[in-house]
């Protein structure tokens, strides 16, 4: 695929149509807002990305490799971070513009409940599915392969039982919460839960920090490839087609730099959609990904499962057709108001909240569908017709969107 390197100065028409065309529709996703006429022109041309090392990375890395960012008239600096709180931290203060980050955070960050509190945006989803829930080979070997046989482990040999995720308020955080707790462990009072960055799950589990973890590819895979960890279910097991990583930014610079905002989204959403559109494109991904100034693995760590092509560390092998997706003819990028608020949910359930939020509020606060509505319109993308959707679990329960008082108080294991 040949991508013109274009200059802000001298526009690309098509580029012009679309910024055009989104700048004359209005906005309603922040309180307030006051949206430029006219002029397309980005405000701020030069937008610093942070990221983690993660395969879901992938769109934001690639919309500045393949060019797309200057098409539509702005300048990605992916800016690498050692950790969720890093990220933080750099978004709050203003030392990034947007971010690569764990749907949760962003949440997080909004209420106030992991650190910082700043009006935070949800722009965009940028995958579905791709993270696991992976077991040391030592507990493996001891019969615990799921969360059934490793609950029935846990309660045949009482000791602290460790388990790591990224971020407190993140999202492996809440898929490890979820399974532990559908398996019947109290992930609270039954099991010890740390932090740990996710390019660090895999040293810590070799020297036997833990017992357990739940991150991104390709550090799954890489515990595998390495000998020392088996997957005892992927995300998509817990929720298929969950919502995984977004990207996020402040409301101030979304109010500050709407033109910037819509220009980066469009460039990430034609990375989304090339990601997606080939075989090709999925491994030419990896092996950019892979290189050092990203993940820093080998290809081989991350071209099977964005495939859908998994193994377990066990001998099985299986073809899951709800890998990892970036676009998905677009269902993956709408950033659902039940989403965001799910993830209150769940930090009610564990205490992270004290109290309900009102969810419904905080999640048109922060996600800006309207927003996102407007660039999907000026690319052609489809949107959903309803901000919900309906999503049933690893426990059989089932999440709407529409009581989500009464579903945060309707589990049996909670804080």
């Amino acid at each position: 695929m040949t991508v013109r390197d274009l200059s802000p100065t001298t526009p690309d028409p098509a580029r012009r149509r679309l910024l055009a065309a989104a700048a004359a529709l209005p906005v309603t996703g922040l309180a307030g807002g006051a949206w430029a006429q006219g002029s397309d022109k980005p405000e701020k041309e030069e937008v610093r990305i942070g990221f983690i090392p993660l395969t879901d990375c992938a769109s934001v890395v690639m919309a500045a490799v393949l060019g797309f960012d200057r098409k539509y008239g702005v300048r990605i600096v992916p800016s690498k971070e050692a950790s969720w709180a890093g990220v933080r931290d750099k978004l709050v203060n203003g030392e990034l513009d947007m971010a690569h980050v764990l749907y949760g955070l962003v949440y997080g960050v909004h209420l106030g409940t992991a650190g910082p509190k700043k009006d935070m945006a949800v722009l965009m989803a940028l995958n579905h599915n791709g993270q696991a829930i992976t077991l040391s080979k030592a507990l493996a070997d001891k019969g615990a392969v799921d969360g059934p046989s490793l609950a029935k482990l846990m309660a045949a040999n009482p000791r602290e039982y460790t388990f790591a995720g990224t971020f407190p308020t993140g999202t492996h955080a809440m898929w490890m919460h979820y399974w532990l707790a559908a398996a019947g462990v109290n992930p609270l009072s039954g099991a010890k839960l740390i932090t740990v960055p996710p390019p660090q799950m895999v040293a810590n589990m070799r020297v036997g920090n833990m017992d357990g973890f739940c991150v991104g590819e390709p550090w799954n895979h890489r515990a595998i490839m390495d000998g020392i960890g088996i997957t005892a279910n992927t995300t998509q097991d817990i929720w298929k087609d969950h919502p995984e990583k977004v990207l996020g930014t402040t409301a101030e610079f979304v109010r500050k730099y709407p033109n910037t905002t819509r220009a980066v989204m469009m460039a990430v959403l034609e990375a989304s959609r090339w990601i997606d559109a080939s075989l090709s494109n999925k491994l030419k991904m990896a092996e950019t990904v892979a290189q050092k100034a990203y993940i820093n693995t080998s290809v081989d760590a991350i071209n099977q499962r964005i495939l859908g092509r998994y193994q377990n560390g066990l001998g099985r092998t299986w073809d899951d057709p709800d890998h990892m997706k970036f676009f998905n003819d677009g269902a993956v990028n709408y950033p659902y108001l039940s989403d965001g608020m799910w993830f209150l949910t769940q930090h009610k359930r564990w205490g992270l909240l004290k109290s309900h939020p009102d969810y419904l509020a905080v999640a048109r606060q922060v996600n800006q569908t309207a927003l996102y509505k407007q660039v999907a319109g000026a690319m052609g993308i489809s949107v959903p017709r309803s901000d919900f959707r309906t999503a049933k679990f690893i426990d059989g329960l089932v999440w709407d969107g529409k009581d989500p008082a009464k579903y945060a108080d309707s589990f049996k294991i909670k804080a």
